[in-house]
């Protein structure tokens, strides 16, 4: 049976609540799921706890679920690029759990291979740890940090096939794959669709077991967070012939 979605928001919005907890893949605005958080957006949700390693930039990706006071809650690794964040965050509307960017990996993975729970060094004897369960292995101390299993998964993939086996490109796989096996439900919007079967097995990272949704990808221009270039042999500057990217 195919996975395939012709209508982004008419097969998310079947799934989506106030209150809800969204794992979202992508690194700033590379690999970020463009098209599902728009969708999301203008579902009007509310309340959410978004997991993800950042919340994108001022009006751009899960910016623009900040910007729509959409967002309760969020577990992060990082904020530097996005000043409604900080802000709302001074500001006490919104409540923020950072984790070590490895350990948050760690804790999607975790949960999408139903482990409730694991140990780590990262973080033991600062704010991290603080009243979180403590063990001893081999003289040496570590914290507890539980498993992440969201209502929803929201990712962004190079290529799929019929059957929602995934693929990514380069540096827009990142958070994606783990993000992909912590929903209980994954949504995958993908630059390319093939027919089931149609991926060489060995290209797959992400198997459609993990999938419910797939939907193809608009093709809206990906945004660059940060853009950076030298210039080209025999010339002084970028600000001689302008953008060189």
């Amino acid at each position: 049976m195919s996975k395939v979605r012709d209508s982004t928001p008419e097969a998310l919005g079947q799934h989506l609540r106030d209150g809800m907890t969204i794992a979202v893949g992508g690194f700033g605005l590379s690999g970020i799921p463009r098209d599902l958080i728009e969708a999301v957006r203008d579902s009007g949700v509310t309340g959410l706890t978004v997991v993800s390693n950042n919340m994108g930039v001022d009006g751009k990706g899960l910016g623009l679920l900040l910007e729509n006071h959409q967002v309760q809650k969020v577990l992060a690794s990082y904020v530097g690029e996005n000043k409604l964040f900080a802000q709302q965050y001074l500001d006490g509307e919104l409540e923020v759990e950072f984790t070590p960017q490895g350990t948050l990996a760690e804790r999607l993975r975790a949960g999408g291979a139903g482990i409730p729970a694991f140990y780590t060094r990262t973080g033991v004897g600062t704010v991290v740890a603080e009243g979180k369960p403590h063990a001893e292995f081999d003289g040496v101390s570590y914290v507890q940090e539980r498993g992440i299993v969201a209502d929803v998964a929201l990712v962004h993939a190079w290529q799929a096939d019929a059957g929602g086996n995934l693929t990514y490109r380069f540096a827009a796989r990142n958070f994606n794959p783990v993000v992909a096996t912590a929903g209980k439900v994954t949504f995958a919007e993908a630059e390319h669709i093939v027919e089931a079967g149609g991926m060489d097995p060995d290209r797959v990272v992400t198997p459609g077991v993990y999938v419910q949704h797939v939907i193809r990808y608009s093709g809206a221009p990906k945004e660059i967070e940060q853009r950076t270039v030298r210039p080209r042999p025999g010339q002084t500057s970028a600000h001689d012939e302008g953008d060189l990217a």
